[in-house]
């Protein structure tokens, strides 16, 4: 066996070998479903022979039959039918004009819908490229500074992965074994705490620098009735917040699990595209084609996940990270401390798919063994991967939203402008962390879960 040919300062720290090669490979380049699928298994036979992987077949089937995970690919579909229904179209075109008497009012109604299609859809991709299709022409013919309108569309459409439904919060409900239903309670609040970061942040720069977020003229206002803005803003008001009572109204009040209404919220997506006059079997065949193509590849990273978590235990990886965790100064909240900062900079490198199931999986049972709650864990975890998306050089938000932009507006407008955004993520992680009852007082209010 290997084991015996290798010298023993390398096997002794084979599990931190497994970290380093890890981050390693997704450096230069390679896939990350195959690579930890890869060192899973080579690692593995280093440490004891191919034998050691008898029961991984089991637990994969295992993971296939989870009933909740096939919220994943219901939650995907319902979010790609309504990004191709132009839902967000409507609803830009309506909050410009809700909030265009106010300084900031593009930037604000910009956030306001970014929250309501993440409460609606969830597609970060599909909700950035959206928005910075529509909005950021508009906020930079109305004098918008760049920095101001990318890091305002960026942070904004990131919020998907917070607020509820979220396939983030599916994935970490099934890898850290806890409800689908306490997290999305758990999330509002923190979700909300966000949104009203970013709205204080778009009203502050409004009043000190009017001239960098100006107000639309009056004139150009009063063109448009009372009666026709009340009438603009039900008609593209109702189906998002019908899919959010459909989706989450059902799971809060007791009626379907997070999996039924996901298949509920899908159906509804169907529905609201068939009112709106934009259905056809095209859009149909294109939705299941994107439906597929994102939830194989998150099931092909959750097997590779799965072989990674058997090898790296097996060697005793939970150990080592345990004595090295229970060093550190300053106790549980030492330990918090540098979690937190472990996922915020591998945030920097990685996608959160894959820091969701690279990481949580070794840092969750820790987490519980120092004394944490393993929902309010888990929001934090959402609260933290919010960076990931806007810090580069691999922020996929920036990577979007460049892809859509005019040629005026540079990589540096839109690194400079998400610097605020991400310091506001920061802030309201702090806010989660200094607070935890706004993960668990709606639990426990609720589902009579999570309570003290």
């Amino acid at each position: 066996m290997m084991y015996d040919l290798l010298p023993a300062w390398f096997m002794d720290f084979l599990p931190g070998w497994m970290f380093v090669a890890l981050f390693g490979l997704l450096l230069i380049g390679y896939p990350v479903a195959f690579t930890i699928g890869t060192l899973a298994l080579l690692f593995g036979w280093l440490g004891f022979g191919l034998g050691f992987f008898d029961l991984l077949p089991l637990r994969i089937w295992g993971v296939m039959q989870n009933f909740t995970l096939v919220a994943v690919p219901l939650f995907v579909f319902m979010g790609v039918t309504l990004e191709r229904s132009k839902l967000a179209e409507e609803l830009l075109d309506t909050m410009a004009v809700l909030f265009g008497r106010l300084r900031g009012g593009l930037s604000i109604s910009v956030t306001v819908v970014g929250a309501l299609l993440a409460a609606s859809t969830g597609i970060v991709g599909a909700t950035v490229v959206t928005m910075g299709l529509l909005a950021l022409p508009t906020m930079l013919r109305r004098n918008y500074s760049p920095e101001l309108a990318t890091g305002t569309i960026a942070a904004s459409g990131t919020l998907g992965q917070i607020i509820p439904p979220s396939i983030v919060l599916v994935i970490l409900a099934d890898i850290m074994n806890i409800s689908v239903g306490d997290l999305f309670m758990g999330a509002v609040f923190p979700g909300m705490v966000l949104v009203g970061l970013y709205l204080i942040y778009i009203l502050l720069v409004g009043f000190f620098f009017p001239s960098q977020a100006p107000a639309i003229p009056k004139e150009e206002l009063a063109a448009i009735s009372p009666a026709q803005l009340f009438v603009r803003v039900m008609r593209s008001l109702v189906p998002p917040l019908a899919l959010m009572m459909a989706v989450l109204g059902s799971i809060f009040a007791g009626i379907a699990t997070p999996t039924e209404a996901a298949a509920v919220g899908a159906s509804v997506a169907v529905l609201l595209a068939v009112a709106s006059g934009r259905f056809s079997m095209e859009i149909l065949r294109g939705v299941m084609h994107t439906t597929v193509r994102l939830t194989s590849m998150i099931f092909i990273i959750l097997v590779g996940a799965q072989a990674f978590g058997l090898t790296f235990r097996g060697l005793g990886g939970d150990e080592l990270i345990r004595n090295f965790l229970g060093q550190l100064p300053f106790g549980q909240w030492g330990v918090l401390a540098v979690v937190m900062m472990t996922l915020f900079l591998a945030g920097f490198f990685l996608d959160f798919i894959e820091i969701v199931f690279i990481h949580v999986p070794v840092l969750a049972p820790l987490m519980v063994y120092f004394g944490f709650n393993p929902v309010w864990f888990a929001i934090l975890i959402a609260v933290n991967l919010q960076t990931s998306f806007l810090t580069p050089p691999f922020g996929y938000a920036l990577f979007y939203l460049k892809s859509v932009c005019p040629p005026e507006v540079t990589t540096l407008h839109i690194y400079k402008g998400i610097v605020p955004f991400v310091t506001l993520q920061l802030i309201g992680l702090v806010i989660v962390i200094w607070q935890p009852q706004l993960v668990l007082w709606l639990p426990c209010q609720v589902f009579r879960s999570q309570c003290p």
